[in-house]
């Protein structure tokens, strides 16, 4: 079942604040599902689907359902790491076309900036109780550490550079510095990057994202819902999501998941990558977002690295321009799920909403992926394509 133009996005709220110590978690859910609300012209009364991860508290949906004094037919807390939210486009679409709900509200919400400054978050490993635990836990791998492995192979495979990579970080910086609410505004040039600290060779510390609280949420409605609102909303045209593993040991690092969940959105949406006029790609580290945009097939495999250099993913210099709010690597990257903030951008793109520096001029179709768990284990990977509403 095609899901193409049987759903909308309605509402969207992104927290402006990079730190939220004060605030509980479900109080934050809360907070921004009421601002997404406000932003489609609904209310809580409206809603009857409800979508959250793994950053819910409690019982997930279910407590933040009893929190918010929801009325539900149909909920979903899949939980696949960064990939999540864009997966939950595709899910709350997939489930008013086949008539489950009219209005499906969708929350993130973290605090892992204000748990590291009590001293509460350890180095996250990967798979702790999953059963591949007890054969890699033992040596001890670390976030970073699997990325720049990843990014070695890359650069051995391919002959990819570091000075490539750095443009990745260039051209957040450029869009983040006209996001008054980014984590980091300052412009950085190449040489920036690789002077920074080295962390996991070859990722300094300016190719690893930022840490913050914060959050977002989106309403996706209905056709007929989306007809009755004074507001433009955002069509949903292709969606595709799909896990990558160590398939037994037979790893390759230098693609991810997007090789799938990429062909499947364009399939979907009916679009070329020619009509693709902004693109939100997950950029935990990098290396994520070079070897992201090659398995979309925005370049051959292999030719990220030329792709990207030279200001090319930046907004009215280059081929076309990525993250124009900052991104994880200067803006925002809340809960480790920070594939919600690239579908906000995405929606602010279409609606021409944001920045008036770095708003596309013609931008009528884009693209958010998601990468969720690390690129040198196991992942989950999700692509949603977006439109106007006459798309």
């Amino acid at each position: 079942m095609s899901i193409r133009g049987k759903a909308y996005i309605a509402g969207i709220y992104e927290y402006p604040k990079r730190e939220a110590a004060d605030k509980s978690l479900a109080q934050l859910h809360g907070m921004f599902a009421k601002g997404a609300l406000e932003d489609a012209g609904l209310t809580y009364s409206d809603v009857d689907a409800y979508y959250c991860a793994g950053d819910a508290p409690g019982l997930g949906g279910i407590s933040m359902a009893e929190y918010m004094g929801l009325k539900l037919q149909h909920i979903d807390s899949t939980e696949t790491g960064g990939s999540s939210y864009v997966a939950h486009i595709g899910h709350a679409a997939a489930a008013i076309a086949a008539g489950k709900c009219n209005v499906a509200l969708i929350t993130l919400a973290g605090k892992p900036k204000s748990t590291i400054k009590k001293g509460g978050l350890a180095m996250r490993g990967f798979g702790r109780g999953a059963p591949e635990a007890g054969f890699e836990n033992v040596w001890g791998p670390s976030v970073v550490n699997m990325y720049g492995m990843a990014a070695m192979r890359h650069m051995h495979q391919y002959g990819t550079t570091s000075e490539q990579l750095a443009w990745i970080k260039v051209a957040a910086s450029h869009h983040a510095q006209h996001n008054e609410n980014a984590q980091l505004q300052n412009v950085v040039t190449v040489e920036d990057v690789l002077n920074s600290p080295m962390i996991s060779e070859p990722l300094h510390r300016l190719d690893c994202c930022v840490i913050t609280d914060g959050g977002g949420a989106m309403v996706v409605v209905s056709p007929e819902i989306a007809k009755t609102l004074d507001r433009q909303c955002v069509k949903v045209l292709g969606h595709g999501e799909a896990p990558k593993h160590l398939d037994g040991g037979r790893v390759d690092l230098t693609y991810t998941g997007a090789v799938w969940s990429g062909e499947k959105a364009f399939k979907e949406a009916k679009v070329k990558h020619e009509d693709i006029k902004y693109m939100s790609i997950y950029d935990s580290f990098t290396i994520t977002v070079l070897e992201t945009i090659e398995d979309l097939g925005f370049c051959e495999k292999g030719q990220g690295g030329k792709y990207v250099a030279d200001g090319n993913l930046i907004s009215g210099v280059g081929k076309i321009p990525f993250n124009t709010d900052g991104g994880g690597l200067c803006s925002n990257h809340p809960a480790n799920r920070g594939g919600m903030t690239k579908v906000l951008e995405a929606v602010r793109q279409i609606r021409h909403e944001a920045h008036p520096k770095v708003q596309v001029a013609d931008c009528d179709i884009a693209l958010a992926h998601g990468t969720g768990g690390s690129i040198g284990t196991r992942m989950g990977s999700a692509t949603v394509i977006l439109g106007r509403e006459d798309s």
